[in-house]
């Protein structure tokens, strides 16, 4: 009989308390992580002393160590054993724990760790997992018309592209204890086998579903196994699997079905080849219906839902919420990376907090996905940010969804791309995602995407000629597309997106690029710069800029743009004229001055402009006290004495830090004529009736004179718009020479030295260098 009680040899105590201490934990810590209600075992285990088998053996996996190597006269292996039947037992719950513990091993070694890509070891999944949610509703069943869809913004486009439309969700362990038969679905990385793998372990260590065997398949190894007999038997590839681990009685597995004592886990349905999915359902619905006593769950990709498993619930799995992201990459880089505990910590903190940042706000749109988030995470390992150059990193993501992914589980997939290489694949999508985003569409009907894919693959050679078997092909593409890559995903019936926009921006991007470079022409890059204004392609530019080889042509033709907004206009064209005299008297940093002066006309109530000017110079930060006098100095009939004595002590610190001897003098005259505090309510009104205005026209026409302030600006609602789009504009371009695209340093020094000018400086800057 198999001992049971097992007792660690001294060698194995030596192993087991380095381990221990690596994690840092106390023997509470390791009890909690063990399931124990004492820590005695713990003591017991570390002192050499018998501890229960199943007890022994978990407190091993937890530490990460082969319980064999750590027991002292480890038991023979249990195939050399009595054999386990179930004729023997009268007791279910006593085969139950007899076959957990026989298959404890099989569980942990299956299902206990992960091998995260790039990374060179194998992780243990508590080391990493998460708890996933769980939505109720799959939202590509709902039915929605396309017009309800158009409204949305690149805002509100939901980190899986429905936005506002939000569903309540439940805890992963809670759905499977509330659904007996439950398929769970999912996008690719989504974390659905990491899930059923939680599950098993959680099952095989008693603290979920304790009175059940967990069993885990994965169907592509079940379906490769069997479809050599031409006949599909779950529970034939079952029993195999159990008589390797010592249960050669068939009947074992039978009364366990027969008892509802079964977790059966069934893991990528839409991994098995088309040809033999349909033979794998019927054998997933039969056993499912024999059995109805068992608790089956299923994982699938969302795309591939149209297979039908009756009495199954269809649930999917949600995207990660911050906490879940913040959770995550604290286990993460305590896990992965090999510094000491207190910089993965600080490691940890400081990628959640660039990750917020609002110029990562692509990182965060595909950072919902464990698979993203893992390669973010990796990324911002080695680098301590997160990239500047997007594009490479969003290409990275592409290979994997578009290939290495499927490469790195080893599953054979169906060629319905009829021989796409991967720069074909790129290249379609590319066409589809331009073709939407230049319509403003970030959802599109299905008959519309298919459209798409007909104009392409209507040019590859072997394509057909005939109007019906195209639309077929188009049809078996962009289902291949959808469930091989989830790049293109159903939002609701009949209507699709690309799953991530951030994907759509950056291919719209590439195919800017790849008709630059392929046709040598102007036109892509002329055709871009059109939508300067239009704040849903600012990360178009910047990704293109950084795509280019040279970005020296599209710079150029941003400024040109930027500067003929405003060209047209008289008004501005003073205006801008004024912000560059100011700019000329001090000497650095010229643009940084023209572009302060300008904020400072256009929002003069901030604060940060005191900011700004202190760090670029005195004078500046003079003119900015002065701007902000005014306001001060605003009293309104509902005003009093406190108002007059905020103004007057806003002279009186003015006065204090003027160097000019006339300004000086002005600024003293003009306080001099404020009312005198001690006077009473009646006088002050008196006053501020007969004698504010034009006390207040003296202030401004100081400023003018003395500092060239001017207030009178008064801007249309079109002009106030126009200047907006213009001083944005400016910044974007600002952005994509900031973005370490390749600019030759004539043409950035040329820009930098003449934004924000006016036409007519342009004109003689150029004539000067002619």
């Amino acid at each position: 009989m198999v001992k049971r009680s097992l007792q660690a040899s001294l060698t194995g105590i030596e192993q087991a308390k380095k381990a221990f201490a690596q994690k840092g934990w106390t023997q509470d810590n390791l009890a909690f992580e063990v399931n124990l209600k004492t820590r005695q075992p713990i003591w017991r285990f570390f002192s050499g002393r018998s501890v229960e088998r199943h007890i022994f053996r978990e407190i091993c996996s937890v530490l990460s160590l082969n319980w064999r190597e750590i027991a002292a006269n480890p038991p023979e292996e249990l195939s050399e054993s009595k054999e386990l039947g179930a004729a023997e037992f009268l007791d279910i719950d006593a085969l139950v724990q007899l076959v957990k513990s026989q298959r404890f091993d099989k569980i942990q070694d299956q299902c206990g760790t992960l091998q995260l890509l790039d990374v060179t070891r194998p992780v243990r999944i508590d080391d990493i997992y998460i708890d996933v949610n769980i939505l109720e509703e799959i939202a590509s069943l709902q039915w929605l018309e396309f017009a309800d869809l158009q409204n949305f913004t690149s805002q509100e486009f939901d980190r899986f592209g429905l936005g506002k439309v939000s569903q309540t969700q439940i805890a992963g362990i809670a759905a499977v204890q509330t659904y007996s038969k439950l398929r769970v679905l999912g996008k690719p990385g989504a974390g659905k086998t990491t899930f059923l793998q939680h599950l098993a372990i959680q099952c095989n260590r008693g603290r979920f579903a304790a009175n059940r065997v967990p069993i885990f398949v994965t169907l592509r190894d079940f379906a490769d196994e069997t479809r050599v007999a031409g006949e599909f038997h779950l529970l034939n590839y079952i029993c195999k699997e159990f008589l390797t681990w010592g249960i050669s009685d068939p009947s074992v597995l039978e009364t366990l079905l027969l008892e509802g004592r079964v977790l059966l886990l069934l893991d990528g349905l839409d991994e098995v080849l088309h040809q033999h999915s349909i033979g794998v359902v019927n054998e997933i619905r039969r056993l499912s219906e024999k059995y109805q006593k068992n608790m089956f769950v299923v994982t699938c990709r969302t795309a591939a839902k149209a297979f039908n498993l009756r009495r199954f619930t269809d649930v999917e799995i949600a995207p990660f919420s911050q906490d879940q992201i913040v959770a995550f990459a604290q286990k993460w880089f305590t896990a992965v990376t090999k510094t000491n505990i207190q910089n993965k910590q600080e490691q940890a903190f400081e990628f959640t907090r660039k990750l917020n940042l609002p110029e990562n706000l692509q990182f965060q749109r595909l950072a919902v996905t464990p698979l993203f988030l893992h390669l973010a995470c990796w990324v911002f390992h080695h680098q301590n940010k997160f990239p500047t150059q997007k594009a490479a990193f969003y290409k990275q993501c592409l290979d994997l969804l578009l290939g290495k992914w499927d490469e790195t589980k080893a599953i054979e997939r169906d060629e319905i791309y009829q021989g796409f290489s991967l720069p074909q694949k790129l290249k379609l999508l590319s066409q589809v995602a331009s073709a939407t985003f230049e319509q403003g569409n970030y959802f599109f009907e299905q008959r519309i995407v298919e459209q798409y894919i007909s104009d392409y693959i209507r040019y590859l050679p072997n394509a057909s000629a005939e109007p019906e078997e195209l639309q077929l092909d188009s049809e078996g593409v962009l289902q291949a597309i959808e469930l091989q890559h989830g790049l293109l995903a159903e939002r609701v019936r009949g209507i699709f997106s690309f799953s991530y926009l951030t994907f759509q921006e950056y291919l719209t991007a590439r195919q800017i690029v790849a008709n630059y470079n392929l046709q040598a022409l102007e036109q892509p890059l002329e055709h871009l710069v059109s939508h300067i204004t239009e704040p849903r392609w600012r990360e178009i530019f910047l990704l293109t800029v950084a795509m280019l080889r040279s970005a020296d042509f599209l710079v150029q033709l941003m400024k040109q743009q930027i500067d003929a907004l405003v060209a047209q206009d008289p008004y501005l064209q003073k205006f801008l004229t004024w912000a560059s005299q100011k700019s000329l008297a001090p000497p650095p940093k010229l643009t940084a001055i023209r572009a302060f002066y300008l904020a400072l006309a256009k929002t003069p109530h901030l604060t940060p402009h005191f900011v700004l000017a202190c760090i670029v110079d005195q004078g500046i930060f003079l003119d900015a006290a002065l701007d902000n006098l005014v306001i001060e100095c605003t009293i309104d009939c509902k005003s009093n004495f406190a108002d007059a004595l905020a103004c007057n002590d806003a002279l009186s610190n003015l006065s204090a830090i003027v160097q000019d001897a006339a300004l000086h003098q002005a600024l003293q005259q003009l306080k001099d004529l404020l009312p005198d505090p001690e006077q009473s309510k009646e006088r002050f009104q008196i006053w501020w009736q007969t004698s504010y205005s034009v006390w207040m026209e003296r202030l401004k026409a100081m400023l003018a004179k003395h500092r060239n302030i001017q207030h009178h600006w008064h801007f249309s609602p079109k002009q106030q718009q126009v200047l907006q789009q213009y001083y944005d504009a400016n910044q974007l371009l600002i952005d994509c020479l900031n973005s370490n695209c390749e600019v030759t340093g004539v043409v950035r020094q040329e820009i930098e030295a003449s934004l924000l000018l006016p036409i007519k400086e342009l004109s003689e800057r150029e004539w000067q260098v002619l």
